[in-house]
């Protein structure tokens, strides 16, 4: 039986995302997506050959603006005279701009550091799946670079919130947890029928029906300020199914009919970082026009890089900047009188 109709396996998405990298860092001139889909690990299980994979290449284009969000310099590459056809356009991720400076060193005691800090790292070489999709490019007479590959991550990035959801969503149980909006005092308590649970640019949401509300609902589970509790009761699924897509469907659209625009110091870090957001742009006098699906979370980024960067408009945006370098400030402020005391 060929191996893309093997049952599927839920694949966490930190692997998936990694594998990706692992593909694409281990070849000189990149991947087709079709590739990519049926052979790399988090992907092959779901690619059907010849088949519908349109959910899969959603799931693709998510996780390539993820990839992007973190940093890694992730290029597509068009052949000669196949301009614009997708089909043919090859992915990758240049070790040159990948690499470590070569100036960079370490003494001893760094080196001791980081090999304490590798002990949080599963195993000193690749998984048997890393493995098994790197023997699968070979085969498809791509060359690779070993020693660029040799671990495989056990670092998880998810919110402490993410397990018991994940186990109230498979059990179809009401959960109920401590919400706190920005701007609120205090969390408020919700309970919740899970439905999905989904990862948009680079942070987790669970999609479900708001019991209080008696509608669907998205939140945010770096907003959940407790340890969220299934009770006893369970519901039945809607209708339709197809929760996971319908939620980043929304997401999707919340992001492109939200824009900012702010005003980045040339060759800035803001300028370089900001630039790189998916669906970003720029005009002559440096301001950029970002996307967007949450002000709050927005503006915590720009706080972050002080005077860099100047936020110009949606109004809350600028009003919810403002706040939190006036609340910086003061906060400098009482603690250096504290100290002249």
């Amino acid at each position: 039986m060929p191996e893309s109709s093997s049952p599927s396996v839920r694949v966490p998405v930190e692997e998936r995302l990694f594998s990706l990298v692992l593909a694409l860092v281990a070849t000189e001139n990149g991947l087709t997506k079709n590739e990519i889909l049926s052979t790399v690990q988090g992907y092959r299980q779901r690619f059907t050959p010849g088949g519908d994979n349109a959910s899969l290449e959603r799931q693709f284009e998510r996780d390539k603006d993820d990839i992007r969000d973190l940093g890694i310099p992730m290029e597509t590459v068009e052949p000669p005279g196949e301009q614009g056809n997708n089909h043919l356009m090859r992915y990758r991720i240049s070790k040159g701009d990948y690499d470590l400076p070569s100036d960079l060193t370490f003494s001893a005691q760094e080196i001791t550091l980081l090999g304490l800090a590798a002990t949080v790292w599963r195993q000193g070489s690749l998984s048997a799946e890393s493995q098994r999709a790197l023997l699968k490019l070979r085969s498809l007479g791509i060359p690779s670079d070993d020693p660029v590959i040799g671990y495989a991550p056990r670092l998880r990035t998810r919110e402490s919130s993410f397990e018991p959801l994940r186990s109230a969503l498979e059990r179809h149980t009401i959960v109920t947890f401590p919400y706190l909006k920005p701007g609120d005092a205090a969390p408020r308590r919700r309970s919740v029928s899970p439905l999905a649970l989904v990862q948009h640019r680079g942070r987790w949401h669970l999609y479900g029906i708001d019991e209080d509300a008696a509608a669907p609902r998205t939140f945010l589970l770096a907003r959940i300020v407790g340890t969220p509790r299934s009770t006893s009761k369970t519901f039945p699924l809607p209708e339709g199914g197809g929760f996971a897509d319908r939620a980043l469907g929304e997401l999707d659209a919340l992001w492109r009919s939200q824009r900012a625009t702010v005003r980045v110091v040339p060759g800035s870090d803001a300028e370089t970082r900001l630039a790189r957001r998916p669906d970003s742009s720029a005009d002559l006098g440096g301001v950029l026009t970002l996307h967007y699906t949450d002000v709050d979370i927005l503006a915590d980024e720009l706080a972050a890089f002080g005077p860099e960067v100047e936020a110009l408009s949606p109004g809350d945006l600028r009003a919810a900047v403002v706040k939190r370098l006036t609340m910086l400030a003061n906060a400098h402020s009482a603690s250096s009188e504290n100290e002249e005391d």
